[in-house]
């Protein structure tokens, strides 16, 4: 079995505390399904907000949709002028039997401009 990191993000429309968690409770349950996972499978889950995300820890979608047992982690993105605003990110790291080649990665909303080369 091996490690494998997948990364993920979705943006909000306002940093509001249910969107916040409505949005990353989405990209989670999408990491999930789309690399057909269960939460046996993930080691931690490191999540960042962009700095106009603080009404919400992230992490806490994670623990009301299961993720009870997981170690999770949220911090601050930099404060980069020209980087997409409100955006929660994710990165996830699994034991898989998938080669690194078919991780899929899951960008939502207005993220999937972050990464065109692997939002799918």
């Amino acid at each position: 079995m091996a490690v494998r990191a997948i990364r993920g993000a979705v943006q909000v429309d306002a940093d509001e505390r249910d969107q916040v968690l409505e949005a990353t409770a989405e990209l989670v349950a999408e990491v999930m399904r789309r690399n057909e996972l269960t939460t046996d499978d993930v080691i931690s889950v490191l999540f960042t907000a962009t700095p106009d995300i603080n009404s919400e820890f992230p992490a806490l979608a994670a623990r009301k949709v299961g993720f009870s047992d997981v170690p999770l982690m949220c911090a601050t993105e930099l404060d980069v002028p020209h980087a997409l605003p409100r955006v929660v990110r994710l990165m996830a790291h699994v034991e898989t039997e998938r080669p690194r080649s078919e991780v899929q990665h899951v960008y939502l909303r207005g993220a999937q401009a972050l990464r065109l080369d692997i939002a799918q």
